[in-house]
């Protein structure tokens, strides 16, 4: 059992504001990330393909086209495991908003439109196209690829999904 995990999006220098990574995780069936440690992380799951268990407080199944928004705050220890079909996720992660909060997790079904994250600096916007899409970071995910680029609003006539991410790219402390 696998797990294939390609880095679609990494800025080390803060440039994104919150925004702190996007993998593009592909999963055999019944494979887990194993039990793992999240704090101070919000990680914004995006199931594009096949179905997925999350494990933390229950077992909550998604599949493609949900949204999972993790917000670990304090901590919290979870796993995700494919399931029969296997799984495709875009793993986005985001510097908490409140990273001493309670953790907790909330399953968006066949998300669609502005998604609320419950925070000031940063928002998604889910698309299936082909669709006019608002401006911001364009994440686009054909086929066998995912397509990142800072858009000013268009129109995507390729079928699969879009996401666009509105952040404050404000500077963060960290970042100097």
């Amino acid at each position: 059992m696998t797990l294939e995990q390609r880095m679609v999006l990494e800025p080390a220098d803060g440039s994104l504001g919150p925004l702190l990574r996007i993998a593009d995780d592909r999963l055999e069936p019944g494979t887990g990330y194993g039990r793992h440690e999240h704090r101070a992380v919000d990680v914004v799951a995006v199931v594009l393909a096949g179905s997925l268990h999350h494990r933390w407080n229950g077992d909550v199944p998604m599949t493609a086209g949900d949204v999972a928004v993790l917000r670990s705050g304090a901590g919290l220890e979870h796993d995700e495991v494919a399931g029969d079909a296997g799984a495709r996720v875009l793993q986005c992660y985001l510097r908490s908003a409140a990273p001493d909060a309670e953790p907790g997790h909330e399953v968006h079904r066949a998300a669609s439109g502005w998604l609320d994250l419950r925070r000031d600096d940063a928002r998604v916007w889910i698309g299936r196209g082909p669709v006019d899409v608002p401006a911001g970071l364009l994440v686009l995910r054909g086929a066998d690829s995912v397509l990142v680029e800072q858009q000013p609003g268009r129109a995507v006539d390729e079928p699969g999904l879009a996401l666009v991410w509105q952040l404050d790219t404000g500077r963060p402390a960290w970042a100097g």
